[in-house]
């Protein structure tokens, strides 16, 4: 076998990590980065510029016309000759770039239980659990590798997407992930969720059995079918604050689509999922008519209509849906697309009112303003894990979301009677996690 290519630019790799506090944001200052890609089967015999355009679009084709001329762009670790250098199987891609992470929040990665095989942590919302896209740096597992030591190597167990806050299981060594990672394999750990959801929601045990297929990867889209995957949800109301409004406003404007119901009020509600489908919570709560109140896909009214799409299950309309959520990234940028990484091409291309005019001085990349604090979470938090043998349970208190708003009492910590972790599923004609329905 002949020797890999040797790399003229290496990986940077700052140390210490490059972050700063501001604003109540965790910021990273713009840094250079090499990407060493093989070639991959689709790209064999393909120009690099058109390879680049399609693949790599968080930038404009001018970026990148320019990236191969001055020698940014390397094949083999010597500067592509040309735009129409044609890439062929065993090329070794490299491309430095100016990187620029987008901002997360300031909170700190709660500790809530360490040991020598794992740490249970209290994710923040609003940061990935791993680096993807547009983020590096600022992701759950590099912030804790700048905390403890840059030989640190976090194996997160459990994955809760970016916008969702909650109980993340780290394990310390291999052996700790697999066991843990087997438990959750085999269905045998209880999960407890909390939700602000629009409206009223009713009380008692309210089971929703609806199967749920993806309808869009790219938009991150999924829908209840008839023909879809198994999913089961068990719910109980925690508390409902008539007339509160919700804060899908900001210092008193109305988040572009969530204008529906700022009088109505909303509801705490606890969550049981007992099958662990893409974003089952958010779309069970949907399909029973109350979605989570700052949700940018399922509870957007310029999305699904006045109904929000409550007991929607036809493919009638799947068109239609996917056409004005993919057309929020042209227009409406401030709202959906910001949360979505699925959706950043459009974004990024859109020069909407995220773009502040500024570019980068050192690599001339169009700045973005800061997100607004609804574009750093949803009211979604995964509140408690247990086993299903009882040999351990971790959980955290209510966040400050789920609390009474001012002038209104209500719970200000889970209760026993609204506990859907203590429900006898069989009971409601259900199987316990682990065992399957008969």
């Amino acid at each position: 076998m002949e020797e890999p290519p040797d790399v003229i630019i290496t990986p940077c790799d700052p140390w210490p990590r490059p972050y700063y506090l501001e604003g109540g944001l965790r910021r990273v200052a713009p840094y250079h980065y090499t990407y060493n890609t093989w070639c991959k089967q689709r790209w064999r015999g393909r120009e690099i510029l058109e390879i680049f355009a399609d693949e790599f679009r968080d930038r404009p084709i001018e970026y990148y016309t320019n990236a191969v001329k001055t020698g940014a762009v390397l094949i083999n670790g010597k500067p592509a000759t040309g735009a129409d250098h044609r890439v062929k199987n065993g090329d070794l891609v490299s491309h430095t770039l100016h990187r620029h992470e987008p901002p997360v929040t300031q909170q700190e990665i709660g500790i809530v239980h360490e040991d020598e095989d794992m740490i249970v942590i209290n994710k923040p919302a609003g940061i990935p659990v791993h680096p993807s896209g547009r983020y590096n740096y600022n992701s759950v597992t590099e912030v804790m590798r700048a905390e403890r030591g840059h030989g640190f190597n976090p194996m997160p167990c459990n994955r809760l997407d970016r916008l969702t806050s909650g109980v993340m299981f780290i394990a310390k060594h291999r052996k700790a992930a697999d066991d843990l990672t087997e438990q959750i394999m085999a269905r045998t750990v209880k999960k407890e969720y909390v939700a602000r959801v629009m409206g009223e929601f009713p009380e008692g045990e309210i089971v929703c059995e609806q199967p749920i297929m993806q309808i869009s990867p790219k938009l991150g889209l999924n829908r209840v079918r008839a023909d879809g995957k198994d999913a089961r949800t068990v719910f109980k109301r925690l508390a409902y604050y008539p007339g509160a409004g919700d804060e899908g406003t900001e210092k008193g404007v109305v988040t572009p689509g969530m204008e529906w119901k700022q009088k109505e009020g909303y509801s705490i509600v606890r969550c049981r999922p007992l099958t662990g489908r893409t974003h089952q919570l958010r779309v069970h709560l949907q399909f029973l008519g109350h979605p989570i109140s700052n949700d940018p896909i399922y509870a957007n009214q310029r999305v699904w209509g006045l109904n929000l799409g409550k007991g929607e299950s036809e493919a009638d309309n799947d068109e239609d849906i996917m056409s004005r959520l993919a057309r929020m990234g042209k227009d409406e940028t401030a709202d959906a697309v910001a949360y979505h990484d699925e959706m950043m091409d459009r974004y990024k291309k859109s020069k909407g009112e995220k773009l502040t005019g500024e570019k980068c001085e050192l690599c001339g990349t169009d700045l973005y303003s800061d997100p607004g604090p609804h574009e750093l979470g949803i009211y979604l938090h995964a509140r408690k894990y247990a086993a299903g043998d009882g040999r351990w349970s971790y959980e955290t208190e209510l966040p400050e979301w789920a609390l009474p708003p001012a002038g209104y009492s209500g719970p200000t910590e889970s209760t026993e009677e609204s506990d859907p972790l203590a429900i006898d599923l069989s009971k409601l004609g259900l199987a316990a996690e682990g065992t399957e329905t008969k």
